[in-house]
């Protein structure tokens, strides 16, 4: 499918399925660990700076963000990050319930960008989150981020370490830098291949 980003903006945020805007283009939602580098993520694919609210403070996306791209032709879809030990237990559960409950209902649902940092192992929720996107059968696109922090013979290092354990979920994972906009071209690729599928 031909898509070029014209123009993207926030539509709304949502804690259930009462909230979500109605169903209609093809939707992308992103997940990953909290300060993984998701919202920077985005903002480099869209190619804006502060559509995403970036925050230092892990935890801070505590709802579901809809973005829409070409007057609602694609969406984005933000998902609160996971994983942060010091957000309390009962707003850990919330997030898992609100999480899922969008993963398993959404039907223009694509794929799930799931996004984990080149300098770390992926985390027991990162492994969890992909099994269980397997077994869905939603397929799931890696993006190894904040690849700025290291040399390139560092990255590819890393890259050759973490394969092993991505490749059940995604044999071709993308190297991705919010900063040098690294990754930016392959992993826009990756999605539109899934429009087409």
């Amino acid at each position: 499918m031909d898509f070029v980003l014209h123009e993207s903006a926030f539509m709304q945020s949502a804690v259930g399925p009462g909230g979500y805007p109605e169903p209609g283009p093809p939707e992308f939602a992103f997940a990953g660990r909290s300060n993984v580098g998701k919202s920077s993520l985005i903002n480099c694919l869209l190619r804006r700076k502060n559509l995403v609210k970036v925050s230092q403070r892990p935890g801070r996306t505590q709802q579901i963000n809809f973005f829409a791209l070409n007057n609602d032709a694609l969406r984005f879809v933000d998902l609160p990050g996971y994983g942060f030990a010091k957000v309390p237990l009962a707003i850990k559960a919330g997030w898992k319930k609100m999480i899922e409950s969008y993963l398993e209902s959404r039907p223009t649902l694509k794929a799930v960008v799931v996004i984990v940092d080149i300098r770390r192992e992926p985390s027991p929720d990162d492994l969890m989150l992909l099994g269980w996107l397997l077994s869905l059968g939603l397929p799931a696109v890696v993006a190894v981020t904040k690849a700025d922090k290291l040399s390139r013979n560092q990255a590819a290092q890393r890259l050759a370490k973490l394969r092993p354990q991505l490749a059940p979920y995604d044999a071709a994972p993308v190297v991705c830098s919010a900063v040098t906009g690294q990754g930016r071209q392959e992993l826009w690729e990756r999605l539109l291949a899934r429009l087409a599928d």
